[in-house]
């Protein structure tokens, strides 16, 4: 059976806090993958109140956190150790670490393997970042030969995001599913999973399950385990509930 997960930040603590709870309750998902926008440290206590197995994904680099250049380690550093601080009070099973933008990927390995972080996992990527929001052009770990090499140096889990596995497909000139199943020789410890508008698109978006292109029983079938465990990334179309979510679990589980 898989065991799904509602993606929030941690700045999320008035109405989606209190939903995700109640969610939680109903039996509608398993865990809180929890983003930790630096600096916010003040709002663990809140999280710690719920009885609610946390996954952590590390800030990436619209906040400010890069492991493809140097010149980015120490802030690297100082926002792992908020990162680390909650994973480490929330008793998180993993930790997710964006490769970074431009750069070089051997940077991004030794600055990951540098935290000797047991709980780290690395994220597939885009090949390209989304222009005029990521300040960058090219995404470190979209490739398998780059997240072979993060791999092998950090010494870390992988978690694979089949939107961006299609979004770096159709960079790269690979059909999708071939690109995504590929991806599957590195074990994926988990998944992020959202629809896709545009199956050719190179940039990455977060459409409810069931409104786009993407073949969702073919994942089932193929891709996902039994017991995988799935972050379910779609956008939140209300600031009041998490209804939409609970659609998209249901959409998932029903197909």
């Amino acid at each position: 059976m898989y065991k799904l997960g509602l993606k929030l930040w941690s700045i999320n603590t008035d109405s989606y806090l209190h939903e995700a709870e109640k969610l939680y309750e109903r039996g509608v998902y398993d865990y809180i993958e929890l983003y930790v926008v630096p600096d916010t440290q003040e709002t663990l206590d809140l999280w710690k109140k719920l009885q609610i197995p946390f996954i952590i994904h590390n800030p990436h680099f619209a906040h400010g956190f890069n492991l493809a250049k140097k010149d980015h380690e120490k802030r690297n550093i100082e926002i792992y150790e908020q990162t680390k601080r909650f994973a480490d009070e929330l008793e998180a099973k993993y930790i997710i670490f964006h490769g970074g933008i431009d750069g070089t990927v051997e940077e991004t390995a030794r600055q990951l393997s540098k935290l000797k972080e047991s709980r780290a996992l690395i994220e597939n990527k885009p090949f390209v970042a989304l222009p005029n929001k990521m300040g960058g052009e090219y995404c470190r770990g979209s490739t398998i030969k780059e997240i072979s090499l993060i791999k092998e140096i950090a010494k870390c889990g992988f978690c694979l995001d089949i939107g961006h596995a299609i979004c770096s497909a159709n960079s790269q000139g690979i059909e999708a599913y071939f690109y995504i199943k590929d991806l599957l020789q590195f074990h994926p410890q988990m998944f992020h999973l959202s629809d896709v508008s545009d199956m050719t698109s190179p940039y990455d978006a977060h459409p409810h399950l069931g409104t786009g292109r993407l073949d969702i029983q073919y994942l089932k079938a193929e891709v996902f385990p039994a017991d995988a465990i799935i972050s379910i990334e779609t956008n939140k179309n209300s600031k009041e509930n998490l209804d939409d979510f609970a659609k998209d679990v249901s959409f998932l589980l029903g197909v």
